[in-house]
């Protein structure tokens, strides 16, 4: 799919240009895409090797964390929701282990570790399938669980941000974890129904402490005044991420852990990630250039808000809709796209904080379907796109809202 998103990218610039040289008579109209291609180009090269430094720095981070026995500790804590929200599996089962496990591992940001725990806890799910070709309830709500980004720790976005010359790249964390809660719980709703999943006292208690406190800071921040919101949500973001960082340092001195060595050993990490995501970012900054300098993605743009504001609603989210519109489909577009939005409008600008909050707060559905159900060979998978699709709309929604809500009123 990415594959042809990316040439379809390509070859809708060139009409486009074809189409302003013929009719609108632009002489210059060719050479223009190719500065912009050779400037995207150096663009996402400059971008990724800025953003060697502050990834190496989370990510030695978060290997202080997990090496503390944080990712541990999790896990122990979600297992009771666990057995519970997966009936069919048996008490003991390595499948609960691995479900944890890749939960505990996305809820602190630990993407590498995820991936392999959730295609792991897929296999073992597969062991209970009674079906080989069609997906089971468990391996559905494990997908759509997955599929609605669950995070606490969007280490990427804040790192985007920071490179691109946000004030505070942190600013969006509160936002972010609002509307990736809605998408969860949106996700996990629609599969719960469609399950008849029995919410016992374990169960409910957990929604409701979950929702009481992300709606207990949407209520308290949304009572502050517009010109205080962003600040104050600035200074708790910070101190929350703060105290995790120290909380971190102080479980590895009590487990007698190195956090010396384990920060050098996750900013390795953090400087081959940078590095590796350099071809990624050139592919897709350099076709999205083409369609900008095209004028393709400006005539979009202009009939998208024109519709919003013919309908009588603020069209200031239309800008992050190439955002929004990329995310379930492909991570590396998605991301190109964001950081696209903030280099033209600028990362603090509405348009561009909004973008970092879908970016954070929700997921690359058809992806995870892909790679989950592909590596055992699942051919049937109910209704697992329309759970995890009913979560997008639902983060994508709850993006918009925190965005007017935090930002809404003095960008």
């Amino acid at each position: 799919m990415l594959n042809a998103i990316w040439i379809g990218f390509f070859l809708t610039a060139f009409a486009a240009a074809l189409f302003q040289f013929l009719v609108n008579g632009l002489q210059d109209i060719f050479a223009l895409l190719m500065k912009a291609g050779f400037d995207n180009a150096k663009t996402a090269f400059e971008i990724a090797l800025g953003l060697t430094g502050v990834m190496s720095l989370w990510l030695g981070v978060l290997k202080i964390g997990e090496r503390a026995g944080f990712l541990d500790a999790l896990g122990r804590l979600l297992a009771p929701l666990f057995a519970r929200l997966f009936p069919e599996v048996p008490r003991g089962h390595p499948a609960l282990g691995s479900i944890t496990m890749n939960m505990a591992a996305n809820l602190l940001g630990l993407d590498n570790a995820a991936t392999p725990m959730g295609i792991k806890a897929m296999q073992e799910l597969q062991t209970l399938n009674p079906d080989q070709d069609t997906a089971s309830d468990a391996q559905i709500l494990f997908l759509v669980i997955n599929a609605s980004s669950i995070t606490l720790l969007p280490v990427t976005i804040f790192t985007y941000r920071a490179q691109l010359g946000a004030h505070d790249p942190t600013d969006v964390f509160i936002p972010i974890l609002m509307a990736t809660y809605c998408s969860t719980l949106a996700g996990f709703a629609f599969v719960a129904a469609m399950q008849r999943i029995r919410l016992d006292r374990v169960i409910l208690a957990w929604l409701t402490g979950i929702t009481a406190v992300v709606g207990g800071l949407a209520l308290y921040f949304a009572s502050l005044p517009a010109t205080e919101m962003a600040p104050r949500s600035s200074l708790v973001s910070n101190f929350i991420l703060l105290g995790l960082i120290a909380s971190f340092l102080i479980g590895a001195l009590v487990n007698k852990v190195n956090a010396y060595e384990a920060f050098i050993d996750g900013a390795k990490e953090g400087f081959q990630t940078a590095v590796t995501i350099i071809p990624y970012l050139v592919a897709m900054l350099v076709a999205i250039g083409l369609l900008r300098a095209s004028g393709a993605l400006d005539l979009a743009m202009t009939g998208a808000r024109g519709l919003v504001v013919a309908l009588g609603f603020d069209a200031r989210w239309v800008d992050a809709l190439p955002t929004i519109l990329m995310k379930p489909l492909s991570g590396s577009g998605a991301r190109a796209m964001m950081i696209e939005t903030m280099q033209v409008h600028g990362a603090d600008s509405f348009a561009g904080r909004l973008a970092s909050i879908v970016q954070g707060s929700t997921e690359t559905t058809f992806y995870v379907l892909a790679v989950y159900f592909g590596a055992i060979g699942v051919k049937r998978v109910r209704y697992a796109v329309a759970g995890s699709l009913i979560a997008d709309l639902a983060g994508f929604a709850a993006a918009a809202f925190a965005a007017y809500l935090f930002f809404g009123r003095s960008v």
